[in-house]
């Protein structure tokens, strides 16, 4: 009954030994895994900052554009009529 007790402990240690074993090269495969992932996190969000600006500077040039569109409509026009009036003299 010992020896069977002794063999049936020696079997446990054995397979928890391989069950630790395998489980810390899966810890150490996800933490690579890990910091893998944190890094394209990083260089993804530093890209889309750059993006977000880009989109920001063409917003607020668009703005601009639109804010004076008639005036320079306007300005445009008057400088063509001068340019007719001058080629007309």
């Amino acid at each position: 009954d010992y020896e069977k007790m002794m063999s049936d402990s020696a079997e446990k240690r054995a397979t928890d030994s391989k069950s630790l074993t395998e489980k810390g090269s899966a810890k150490a495969d996800m933490e690579s895994q890990l910091e893998a992932h944190g890094e394209t996190k990083k260089s993804s969000a530093s890209e889309l900052m750059a993006v977000m600006k880009y989109t920001q500077s063409l917003h607020a040039e668009c703005d601009w554009l639109m804010q004076y569109h008639e005036v320079r409509k306007t300005a445009r026009a008057d400088e063509v009529d001068s340019l007719q009036k001058a080629k007309a003299v």
